[in-house]
């Protein structure tokens, strides 16, 4: 990796890795309501998830020793994908409490067995996540029920945040369609073009704008 770009991605993760872990706890901290305490709280996971694959991949970047730390960042992506994972079942419960829905039944069932169905799909050990050719259909498998969980939860967003006047959360669909926009394209073509693997740090932005809309309407919330 060229020198300048491989410096600017280590600023970059260790700044995301602090901004969102400090908004988490600044949320929960000042949080009044369940609503808030939960988003505190998904920030946190977000952070604390990433941070088991960012930390392997910044000392790597930092001394050029990607070979020898190839089970942590191995062992980091699965954790990474698990923690993204219970992130929008978190983010599942906010759109619920914020927007007042109880009676969803079929759609809870159907948030928490994708969820449950990806996190088994990655933690198989056909993945093979510590091996530096991992299988590719698998990247495929296990992103399916993913796939399906983020849009059910677009589709959510985008709904009621259209009937709300003035609502915080007003931009989220659109956040979380760019976030899987660029995952997916690192998933289905970085392994042939490396290159692509960038756009892993616009997807950490689009993360970075779903907490930082959180902790703009923790802050509404406080001043009524």
């Amino acid at each position: 990796m060229p020198g300048l770009v491989k410096y600017i991605e280590i600023v970059f993760e260790i700044a995301y890795l602090i901004s969102v872990i400090s908004l988490g706890i600044i949320i929960i901290k000042s949080a009044k309501d369940i609503e808030h305490k939960l988003f505190g709280y998904m920030a946190i996971i977000l952070g604390a998830g990433d941070a088991f694959h960012l930390v392997p991949r910044i000392i790597s970047n930092a001394t050029d020793t990607f070979a020898q730390h190839a089970v942590s960042l191995g062992f980091g992506e699965m954790v990474t994908s698990i923690t993204i994972t219970i992130f929008y079942v978190f983010l599942y419960r906010i759109f619920k409490i914020h927007y007042k829905r109880r009676n969803m039944k079929k759609i809870d069932w159907t948030i928490f067995l994708l969820a449950a169905l990806r996190i088994i799909l990655v933690a198989l050990p056909q993945n093979q996540w510590t091996s530096s050719d991992k299988p590719y259909m698998w990247g495929i498998y296990r992103n399916i029920p993913f796939v399906i969980l983020g849009i059910i939860i677009v589709v959510l967003f985008f709904k009621e945040s259209r009937i709300t006047e003035n609502d915080s959360y007003r931009n989220m669909a659109a956040a979380i369609i760019l976030s899987f926009i660029f995952y997916l394209i690192v998933v289905l073509g970085a392994s042939t073009y490396p290159s692509l693997g960038m756009f892993m740090l616009p997807k950490t932005l689009a993360y970075v704008w779903i907490v930082v809309m959180g902790f703009k309407d923790n802050k509404r919330s406080l001043r009524k």
